[in-house]
């Protein structure tokens, strides 16, 4: 087949642009696969953090054509001409929120009046984590002229069912990255981070309000009470407001074993913070699935999510790590607690190793061409 994937890659940073890359990556092993870039994403004065790009990206290697700008119809009509003359048999796009739709929604429209590609989208979310009034109306501008839908959790079928309740779509669990490189010695990627802890928990990614960074800060108040030699390391760039963690933080007197670093990690980092750590907590208010847990996954690492969204689909309680109640931080700090006092952390690593085996690229890949086989679409 002739495949265009349109959406984020290298030099823009982040899991969708990492998660583009690495499905280009696969489907070229057996396709003609290119890829559309943006070359403006989000305008700057839109963007909550300090860049969009990333200068050592693990994906690099993919090559990408810089068309679309997300807020300039012309770039959207020429895009679609490119695609078009390409000849493509089926066009990819993820959506993860609503402020694409009008540029995806237009390219799709113009294609399908000069030709009739089949028109798929890998669904993050469909309604985001942080709402707007105009969310469902420019989503459906996109999604009623769409062919098939991937969604990589049940909860994000849900969604997808409830607003076109005759959508063709298939669910494929979210792959793991293998990007990041591999595990490396603890004792060395502590040594690296300046952690002198026996024992680190990690957070890992942007900090915003959903991720529930405040409920671990509190979380560590009651592991302080109950666990020794330890240490919180949460990092990732805040989206928000900086102050109310660091307040957090001096209100639960836990300064000395939370070690709170608002940093972008770059790519090839990210192996370190991921070696010197015994376990993941994401503590999540609200979620459809986490590309932080295929992270873990990769790493052999057990994961304490909370029981929302899709996260308890791909976390079995108690064998590769814990699903504890949201919003909840004893329950929280009760997970790390047993994790640590009955040393599950071999038996949860062999489980890892196990569990993960099923989240590949490959399988991934195979649903999208079950899709692109389908020789009738229904309208939605």
């Amino acid at each position: 087949m002739n495949i265009t994937v349109v959406g984020t890659f290298p030099p823009f940073r982040g899991g969708i642009s990492h998660f583009n890359s690495a499905l280009v990556r696969t489907l070229s092993r057996r396709h003609s696969v290119r890829a559309i870039n943006f070359t403006t994403q989000y305008p700057e004065f839109l963007f909550p953090g300090k860049t969009q790009y990333e200068e050592s990206s693990v994906t690099s290697d993919i090559t990408s054509e810089r068309l679309l700008n997300s807020i300039n119809p012309l770039s959207w009509i020429r895009t679609a001409k490119k695609i078009s003359a390409q000849k493509t048999n089926l066009v990819i796009f993820k959506h993860w929120m609503p402020f694409f739709a009008p540029a995806f929604g237009t390219v799709v429209r113009r294609l399908k009046s000069n030709l009739s590609p089949r028109i798929l989208v890998i669904c993050d979310n469909i309604i985001p984590h942080e709402t707007h009034w105009y969310d469902i109306l420019v989503t459906r501008y996109f999604f009623n002229v769409v062919d098939y839908f991937i969604v990589m959790s049940r909860s994000v079928e849900n969604d997808l069912l409830t607003l076109y309740p005759n959508a063709k779509n298939r669910y494929a669990p979210h792959p793991i990255y293998n990007i990041f490189g591999k595990l490396i010695d603890k004792v060395r990627a502590k040594k690296a981070l300046g952690l002198t802890a026996q024992k680190v928990i990690l957070y890992f990614g942007y900090i915003r309000h959903y991720k529930g960074l405040d409920l671990l800060i509190e979380a560590t108040a009651k592991l302080k009470n109950q666990l020794d030699d330890f240490v919180v390391l949460a990092v990732g760039e805040c989206y928000e407001n900086e102050q109310r963690y660091m307040n957090s933080i001096q209100k639960h007197n836990v300064s000395e074993v939370f070690d709170l670093r608002m940093q972008f990690v770059p790519g090839p980092d990210v192996a370190t913070y991921f070696s010197a750590a015994d376990i993941v907590a994401l503590p999540y208010k609200s979620a459809t699935q986490s590309g932080i847990v295929n992270i873990a996954y990769h790493f052999n690492k057990p994961v304490l999510v909370t029981n929302v969204g899709g996260l308890p689909e791909i976390v079995p309680d108690g064998e590769v790590g814990y699903v504890v109640e949201a919003n909840n931080p004893s329950a929280i700090a009760d997970g790390i607690i047993d994790f640590y006092k009955n040393n599950r952390s071999e038996f949860m690593i062999k489980n890892v190793m196990k569990h993960k085996k099923q989240f590949s690229w490959d399988e991934f890949a195979r649903t999208i061409e079950n899709c692109a086989e389908e020789e009738n679409t229904r309208d939605i």
